[in-house]
């Protein structure tokens, strides 16, 4: 009779995992305070990734380090934000936000994830007119009408754009310049999100077919296990 994974197999692959999360945190939050103030109160953009950090159960001992990373010290001046676009399979257009002291290694790494998967690299603006910078905020309504309603009620209230139902979640929408009043605004009236923040949301989305479905998520699931790689935007519909 075969046996499972041992406890502290388990607690290895977690703990890789949960290594590999604080990795493109850290990586974020010095990037993110060079292109500001090293003082979050300041740099709403900070803020935002001291707190996904702190969501993640990173310790502000860390996070303090990565800030002052990001002001200077400890080799933080090196890092790097790059956007690469392509294409995955089917031709589903593909952007790709990395944090990195190397851009030379990241886009070896992007580009052999690619070119392994069906994909290709292409240039600058190639697919980037395809989406749209804005905020968002994920709830999850569990298609529960009242649940609904009340988000709804609440982002209107708070000078949201639009909110989108589907797959039991509500999604709030807000151009990007709103979205941290428009989060607090949320946050005051009860409501909890299971994702916010400013992201590349694509303006329709593509139906792959079903044999390039298995290859496209071997790729994005390739592409978010680069250390370098902070986001990927797609416009797959995913079902």
């Amino acid at each position: 009779m075969g046996r499972g994974p041992s406890i502290e197999g388990r607690k290895n692959a977690e703990d890789a995992k949960r290594a590999k999360v604080f990795t493109k945190l850290i990586r974020e939050i010095t990037v993110a305070t060079r292109s500001g103030v090293a003082d979050p109160a300041g740099n709403p953009r900070l803020r935002a990734a001291m707190d996904k950090a702190l969501a993640a159960n990173m310790t502000k001992d860390t996070i303090e380090r990565a800030i002052k990373r990001g002001s200077g010290a400890d080799g933080g001046a090196d890092m790097q934000e790059l956007r690469y676009e392509g294409y995955g399979p089917a031709g589903i257009a593909l952007i790709i936000d990395c944090f990195t002291d190397n851009p030379t290694r990241t886009v070896a790494d992007v580009r052999h994830a690619l070119t392994r998967h069906g994909g290709n690299l292409g240039t600058s603006g190639s697919v980037a007119f395809q989406f749209t910078r804005c905020g968002e905020l994920v709830f999850a309504t569990r298609g529960d009408e009242a649940a609904e309603e009340k988000v709804l009620e609440a982002a209107l209230e708070a000078g949201a754009d639009d909110v989108v139902n589907e797959h039991g979640e509500s999604t709030v929408l807000c151009a990007p310049e709103d979205f941290e009043t428009v989060q607090q605004a949320l946050s005051a009236a009860g409501l909890e999100s299971e994702h916010a923040g400013v992201s590349m949301r694509p303006n329709n989305r593509v139906a792959v077919p079903e044999d390039a479905q298995e290859t496209l998520a071997t790729l994005l699931e390739k592409l978010d296990a680069l250390d370098d790689v902070s986001e990927v935007y797609h416009n797959a519909l995913l079902t």
